[in-house]
């Protein structure tokens, strides 16, 4: 049995003493001995060696004892394992050589075997799960299949994804071809995941933002709902797509366990949005995290009251940024700590 369960029970929508928190991409870049292995080892050796991503993992509960952990790992660890070369340039983010442009392209995309290719991620969480000890949750994480198609298509992060969005217009068979071979590597993925462990998983739609509700429908939600359908018996399943309020009320008749929320939508919103029967998790902006302390404690506490201590989890609207004082993540962890509804 887990120790603390406190985020379990609020994606149950249990009443809870106090709401969860964790942060996302808390394990990592604004952490000074997350810096220290980064010196010794590039971005993918430290996702694909289990030692490593475990530590990672683990370096912010020992720190500020959050209420879950999630493992380090990366989105495009999934197009790896589907024969497309990723690269992470320092300074630059991920970049992709041969982007899949044509049909030709989608058809040499394989569907690969999750526990050969993606082993490394199962061992990390076997040895996450020892070093928690059974004290907090663990979560893994995949992206949205459309997220995961923005980087295959534009071959590097982007402000508009217009490579992405025209290959999807223009060459929309090629496009639902490649989304249901990300999705099927996904969900299979997550099994494995769960199998190793997890106990809970989230979806980052992290691009989902840039399309139009019809083609949101069409070109994202459609894949995220066949993960939800495949993974919720086995496992609570948590989707965030940043940008994408408009869809919120479809998510939340989706099964999902909890919805994750960007900055841009308020706690009223969110709430009304989604008919206020599920939990909701966020939604602290992360340059917010850039104020005092005193200041971060105080937003933090306003924040809870307007969502409500039931029926969420504390958390960022995305994820953490590098240039965050340690002092400062401690204060938005503590402010949810010492919550008193």
């Amino acid at each position: 049995m887990i120790k603390n369960d406190l985020f379990l029970r609020a994606l149950k929508g249990e009443i809870v003493e106090r709401p969860p928190v964790w942060m996302m991409r808390q394990a990592g870049r604004y952490l000074p001995e997350f810096m220290e292995i980064k010196k010794e080892y590039d971005f993918f050796t430290r996702c694909q060696t289990p030692d490593l991503a475990s530590e990672i993992t683990v370096q912010p509960i020992r720190r500020f004892g959050m209420d879950a952990a999630i493992l380090f790992s990366d989105i495009l660890v999934i197009p790896q394992a589907m024969n497309i070369e990723v690269q992470m340039k320092p300074d630059f983010g991920p970049y992709l050589p041969n982007p899949i442009r044509t049909q030709k392209d989608v058809d040499a995309v394989i569907v690969p075997d999750v526990d050969v290719a993606l082993d490394y991620v199962m061992k990390a969480i076997k040895a996450t799960k020892e070093k928690l000890n059974n004290e907090i949750p663990l979560i893994g994480f995949a992206g949205s299949p459309w997220t995961i198609l923005c980087y295959c298509v534009q071959g590097q992060g982007s402000k508009n994804f217009d490579k992405a969005k025209e290959f999807c217009f223009m060459q929309p068979l090629a496009a639902h071809q490649l989304l249901q071979k990300i999705t099927d590597t996904t969900i299979a993925y997550l099994k494995a995941k769960v199998k190793a462990g997890v106990n809970a998983v989230q979806i980052f739609d992290s691009w989902g933002g840039m399309l139009s509700p019809t083609d949101y429908t069409e070109f994202s939600w459609n894949y995220i709902q066949q993960i939800i359908d495949a993974l919720k018996e086995e496992t609570p399943v948590i989707v965030f797509g940043k940008g994408c309020w408009f869809a919120l009320g479809d998510m939340a008749k989706s099964g999902a366990a909890a919805l994750g929320v960007d900055w841009t939508c308020s706690a009223r919103n969110a709430r009304y949005l989604t008919g206020g029967n599920i939990t909701l998790q966020g939604n602290f902006d992360p340059s917010r995290l850039l104020s005092p302390p005193a200041d971060i404690k105080r937003m933090v506490t306003q924040m809870i009251n307007e969502f409500g201590k039931d029926k969420y989890v504390v958390n960022l609207g995305h994820g953490i940024l590098p240039n965050v004082p340690v002092d400062n993540a401690r204060a938005f962890i503590d402010a949810v700590k010492e919550y008193k509804g």
